[in-house]
Formats: structure tokens, sequence, C-alpha cells
């Protein structure tokens, strides 16, 4: 084995042990199989039981397989000394189709060892989504998240939607695969009617996403903020679910829809982050410059260049001017429908708070 294959050298000391004893165990099955002239079962699965469950992780089913056509091979090579000319046909005979039943014994090891790693990681996964969703950034977390490999997972983001109908089980695999071949890293959990996702390595939300949105059911998917690292993915996903609360509010909402276009919505449904952040970007700005306020305020109330002019006794262009200017200075424009009603909305908070 060292010989012909330079990962086996690889292998420490200890892992080269247990792989001596599958060895030894696996010949010394077919001796014991065919001293009764092959009169039971070929199983070879026991060959497997002297070799713990961490041998799967560190010796692949290729390389197993690698190592079984190699004794394999030793023992036809001694057929010639083992078995008289007129037995070496059977004894051969023999050899092939106890190394079929070693093959397919790999096999089952080798999947159920896949099935048990699989459901471990789940259980791991749900436990750092719910941690993420309570921002529980512990050393519990530091853990887990090492143990599914997201340690050095960055740019992540926390995406919920409505859950489509069917087994859960099959709703996470399918978009899990989907992250997988858009080049992504993902966390997929299904509570309730809602599915929610958290996404590593994205650099283009709304351009990376749009190949994962047919594995939610119709209706905003809302997207918290791209964070560093999973361990700050608590403020994405506050973001996220605080958004998919108050998506209803906005019929127009796009498929994919960042939580910030929706800071109107989830103030108006609670979110008091989202009030301060709302306020801060519209009525901040204008604290010193009242005639950006006034104009805004005046166009607000009626949204025409000539009305608000004549209200405000200036000129049109003097209106136009300072509207362009409140769009400098909050990144709101206010001959947008929507963005004037997210303007009015903060107004409205900031009146609340100067009380």
């Amino acid at each position: 084995m060292e010989s012909e294959h330079s990962w086996y050298r690889e292998l420490s000391a200890e892992e080269r042990s247990w792989v001596g004893m599958v060895a030894q165990a696996g010949i010394g099955g077919f001796i014991d199989w065919y001293r009764t002239n092959g009169a039971g079962p070929a199983s070879a699965i026991d060959m497997f039981d002297p070799a713990p469950a961490e041998l799967a992780r560190s010796i692949s089913l290729r390389h197993t397989l690698d190592l079984i056509r190699t004794s394999v091979a030793v023992v036809e090579d001694q057929v010639p000394a083992l078995a008289d000319a007129a037995d070496r046909i059977e004894l051969r005979e023999a050899v092939l189709i106890y190394s079929r039943e070693i093959a397919f014994a790999a096999a089952t090891v080798y999947a159920q060892a896949a099935e048990a790693r699989g459901a471990w990681d789940a259980r791991l996964e749900a436990h750092v989504i719910d941690a993420v969703l309570r921002a529980e950034a512990d050393e519990a977390l530091r853990s887990r998240v090492a143990a599914l490999g997201w340690d050095e997972v960055h740019d992540v983001l926390v995406a919920v939607g409505r859950a489509p109908s069917g087994v859960h089980s099959a709703i996470v695999d399918s978009l899990r695969r989907e992250a997988r071949r858009a080049g992504l890293e993902s966390l997929v959990s299904v509570q309730g009617r809602t599915l929610i996702a958290i996404i590593g390595g994205v650099t283009d939300p709304i351009k990376q996403l749009q190949a994962l949105t047919e594995h939610w059911a119709p209706g905003p998917i809302v997207l918290g903020p791209t964070v560093p690292h999973v361990f700050a993915a608590g403020r994405s996903a506050r973001a996220a679910l605080s958004g998919y609360g108050a998506a209803p509010a906005w019929p127009d909402a796009p498929r994919l829809c960042p939580a910030d276009e929706l800071l109107a919505e989830r103030a108006l449904h609670g979110d008091n982050h989202a009030r301060r952040t709302l306020v801060d970007r519209v009525v901040r700005p204008l604290r010193d410059r009242d005639a950006l306020r006034e104009t805004a305020l005046g166009f607000l109330a009626q949204p025409s260049l000539e009305a608000t002019a004549r209200a405000l006794f200036v000129h049109a262009n003097t209106v136009r001017y300072r509207l362009g200017q409140f769009a400098e200075a909050t990144g709101y424009d206010l001959t947008d429908v929507r963005e004037a009603f997210v303007v009015r909305i903060a107004f409205a908070f900031a009146a609340w708070d100067e009380r």
C-alpha cells in the first residue's frame, strides 16, 4: 500500500493501523468464509468493525476502493502458492465473489456515515440559524460554525421569504443545491411558513440571489444588509425579519427587496431601529437647512412645482433647485411617488419625536 498509494504514506500512524486492522479483518473473513466452501453468504460488512467511525472522514471512499483493489491483488498473487492447479480457478472465483461483497460493504459503510454526518450537520445548521436569529454570538456558536466550515465564509446576509408547500427537507436541499451552483454558501431553515437562508459569499445581492428566488413561494424575499461574517449576521437577520413582517404594507415591493427599502413600513410596524434610521436619513441632514425642509414639506402637501412656489412665495426654479439639494442631502427624490411616501413617514415620526 505504501509503495502504490502516495496518500497512504501521508496518513498518521494511528490511521495506518486502522487500515491494517480492516485489511486483516477482510482477509480473515474471506478465509473463514472459504473454509465453509461458500456455504454461508459472503458478507463482508463485519470487516469494517475494527475501525472507528472517524476513519470514514479521514479516508475517502475512492481511497478505500484503492485499498480494496490493492488487497485483492495481493491475495490473487498468492493464489498459486495457496492452491493446487486444479483448485486455483475456484479460489480465484471465490476471491472475486468476496471482493465484490467488500466493495458493497464499503459503499454501505460510507453511505451510513454520510447519512449520520448529514443528520448531525442538519442539527448543527439548525442551532446556528437559531443562534443567528437570536443574535447569540457566543462560544457555542463559534464552535458550531467551525464544525460546519463557516468560520472562513465572508460577506453574509440573511434572506427571508414565504416557504413553498412541500416537504421541508426537500425545500432546504433544493435551495442549498442552487446556492452551491451559484457559487454561494448557504444555511437554510424552514420555520413555520417562513423560509430563512443565511447566504455567504455575497458581493452583489440582487444579481447573485436572482437564481435562488424560485425556491421561495410567491411574494417578496427580504434581504438583510450584508455583514462581514456569520457572527455579525444577527443584524442582517433582524432587518430581514422586520422587513418581511412589514412587507405586506408595500404591495408593489420587488421580488428581491432589501430591508432598507422597507424602512417606512418597518417603522410603521413598530421597528424602533428602522424608525430612528429613517429619521436620521431624512430629517437629520436638514437640521440647519430650514429652506430645504420647508420646501420638502410644501411639495409633499401639494406635489407641484408651481403650487409649491406660490405657497412659499418663490420662483418655481427655486423649488426645483431646492428639491435637487434635498435629494443630494437625503438620497430621496420627492418627485418619485414611492420615495415621497417614505419621506412623508420620516417627517411624521420626526414630528412626534420633537413634541
